[in-house]
Order: structure tokens, then C-alpha cells, then sequence
């Protein structure tokens, strides 16, 4: 048996069936942000392009990048975490042993996952709030509430990629503990 904390393979974090339907649905989402990226670029281009060339560019086009942006880096979120490759920092944990350090993972990603829900929640909140107050984009009148609304499901996705993770890495330390 392997020591926790020692990934030198891709075996040793092999999903479950929940943990693969999780992961392709994050996969997703990511994918989607992506797409969501590219129009905009595209978008922005048009508009320069518009702007300089004959001075009509996309009406409202700073907006659409400003909710675009949102709802499209929000969507990657939690692809990051289910690919384990959001910013960390080993410089402390460098010195600790294999089962400290995935107890000390295990604990930052329930923190994650427990973020990512209070900013879910406080976002549908939010929307609900924007909503009753009928605010609207300056230029485009768009109904704001949507776009927050549109970043609620990524962090709740987000939360669960966290709090799955946190029990992998936990189950490694429990392993570790029975070796």
C-alpha cells in the first residue's frame, strides 16, 4: 500500500461512477465558459473592428463582456477543482508527512466547497433581490437579475467538486491511518 499524499500515478485518484458524472459535468460547464469566452472575443472583435471601420460598433458591447465574463469564468470554476488545479501553496506543506498534507487538502477543499455554497446562496439572494427591483443594463436595458442568476448553478457545481474532493482526500487519510 501507498502512502497518502503520493500521487505518482493517475490510478491512485481513479473516480467512482458519482465522481465520473461529476467530473463530465464540470467538464461541461467548463467547456460551455469557453464557448462563452470565444463569442465574446469574437463580439469584441466585431465592435473594434466595427468602430474603426465605418464607427458602429455593437451597441452595449462593454456590458455584454462585463455579464458574459461573469457567467463564463464562473462556469470553469469548478472544473478547476475537480482537476485539482486551482493555486495553492506547498511551500508549507512541504515538510509535513504524506497523511498531514492530505488531511491539510482535505480540509481546504470542505472550506472551498463550503464557500462556494454561502456565495451560491448570497448570489440567488441577490438575484432574487435584483429581480424585485427591476434593475435593468444602462444601455442595453437587459434584466440584470438573470446574468446572477446564470452564476448560481457554477457555484453550486463548484461546491459539490469541493466537497467531493474533500472526502477523496479524506478517504486517503482514513486509508492511511488502517495501513
Amino acid at each position: 500500500m501507498h502512502e497518502p499524499g503520493i500521487l505518482d500515478t493517475e490510478a491512485e485518484f481513479t473516480r467512482g461512477p458519482l465522481g465520473e458524472k461529476l467530473y463530465e459535468l464540470t467538464r461541461m460547464f467548463a467547456l460551455i465558459g469557453g464557448m462563452g469566452f470565444i463569442a465574446l472575443v469574437v463580439m469584441s472583435l466585431i465592435s473594434i473592428v466595427g468602430r474603426k471601420l465605418v464607427s458602429i460598433p455593437v451597441p452595449g458591447d462593454i456590458e455584454v463582456m462585463q455579464m458574459g465574463t461573469a457567467i463564463a469564468s464562473a462556469a470553469m470554476l469548478a472544473y478547476c477543482e475537480m482537476e485539482r488545479h486551482h493555486l495553492r501553496v506547498d511551500f508549507f506543506t512541504a515538510s509535513v508527512s504524506p497523511k498531514t498534507r492530505e488531511m491539510l487538502d482535505a480540509i481546504s477543499h470542505l472550506l472551498l466547497a463550503v464557500v462556494a455554497a454561502l456565495i451560491a446562496w448570497r448570489t440567488a439572494v441577490s438575484a432574487v433581490s435584483i429581480k424585485e427591483a427591476g434593475e435593468t443594463s444602462m444601455i442595453l436595458a437587459w434584466p440584470v437579475w438573470i446574468v446572477v442568476a446564470a452564476i448560481v448553478p457554477s457555484f453550486i457545481l463548484l461546491a459539490v467538486a469541493g466537497l467531493y474532493n474533500a472526502i477523496t482526500h479524506w478517504q486517503l487519510v482514513s486509508a492511511g491511518e488502517s495501513a
